[in-house]
This record gives structure tokens, sequence and C-alpha cells, in this order.
């Protein structure tokens, strides 16, 4: 067994695993990696890569980051268990000349490959030797080029969704980055809302993930 493998089963049931089975609306145990070809578990490099491009999307501020409360590994735990569609045939609209390559057999994207592969483009070698500033810059590029009005579909809106999906179904990100009360509680009819007041983790029609 490679160590890619042995890294990757050891992890089945650390934090990345408790948010996607909490994501998911099942147990723990039922969270596997061990059932994936080998072909399709990410090297050391991208386990790294998407935990650092977590942290970058949310940061440590007051409260705690991405890396902190593994997103990395919830997205990969995430990507294998086909969240958000992730295992479907991709729509030929999203098919380009510089996504093809990273497509399986069954027509569905190996993400993080793609990931790896746009984010080293951009850099001009490789996106994980510059300093945080620069990465920043880097995938904040990634990102308006992916959200802008009228552009083509693009893997980066997915995998941006699943790292906020993995945050905000995490502990520090239900409790602390958002307001956590306890429901049932007592009714009130009436809440008075300021600006920079933070959502409810409890009300999802109120939570922003934009």
């Amino acid at each position: 067994m490679n160590r890619a493998q042995t890294g990757w089963n050891r992890r089945e049931f650390t934090a990345g695993a408790a948010l996607l089975a909490l994501a998911l609306g099942i147990p723990v145990a039922g969270v596997k990696l061990t059932d994936l070809d080998a072909a399709d578990l990410p090297s050391d490099r991208q386990g790294r890569l998407i935990a650092e491009v977590s942290d970058l999307v949310i940061p440590r501020t007051e409260t705690p980051g991405a890396m902190d409360v593994d997103v990395g590994d919830f997205v990969v735990l995430a990507l294998a268990h086909g969240l958000s569609g992730t295992r479907a045939t991709m729509a030929s609209d999203m098919v380009t000349a510089a996504i093809a390559p990273f497509r399986r057999r069954d027509g569905s994207l190996r993400y993080l490959p793609w990931l790896e592969h746009t984010l080293d483009r951009a850099a001009g070698g490789d996106f994980l030797r510059h300093d945080r500033a620069e990465r920043t810059r880097l995938l904040a590029a990634l990102d308006a080029e992916a959200f802008a009005q009228g552009a083509p579909p693009s893997p980066w809106t997915t995998l941006k969704g699943l790292i906020l999906t993995g945050y905000y179904t995490s502990e520090a990100g239900g409790s602390q980055e958002l307001r956590y009360e306890l429901v049932p509680g007592k009714w009130e009819w009436d809440i008075p809302i300021h600006p920079g007041d933070r959502a409810f983790s409890s009300d999802w029609t109120a939570v922003d993930f934009g």
C-alpha cells in the first residue's frame, strides 16, 4: 500500500470526516476512502494544496480559519463521496480544452488535479512556493474569473462551495463565525438586526455564504 493510501486511511475519522458526515446526514463510520481506486486518491501535495487554498478563502481572524477545522480534509472526502454532484458526468458546456485532460472515463472531473494544474500554471511554476500574499492574489484572480457575470461554468465555483459548506458545518463556523442559539428557544417575534451582526447558524435562510 502506498503512502498516499495509508495517509488518507488514517484520516478517515478526523474532523474532516465528521464534517462530511454532518453535511451528508450519515454516521461518521460511513465516511470512507478505502473503496476508492488508487487513481482517485489525492497526492500529499494535493492534500496540502486544498488545505492552503481553503485557508485563503476563510483565513483565521478573531475566529478560527478553515485550516484550523480541517476543511481541506472535508473537501477531499466530499469529492470522494460525490457531494454537490462532483462525481456526475460533466455538462458539455463545462468541458473546455483546459478541463478535458482531467476528466475520468465516466465523464466526471478530477477536481484536485485540475486545481493543482490551474494554480501552478497561474503561478508560473509551484503555487505553494509563493508567499501568502501572492497565493491570495493568484486565487483571487481565479475567483474573479469564475464568478464574473456571464463567465462559463468553472470547477472553482464547486470547490469554493464545498469549502464554505465544510467550514460552516464545523463547530467553529456554526457557533463562533455564526451565532448559535439552541432551538427550540423562546419565541421572539421582533429581533433587531444591526449592520455587522453575525447571522444565526440555525437560520439557513439568513446565512449568506457568498
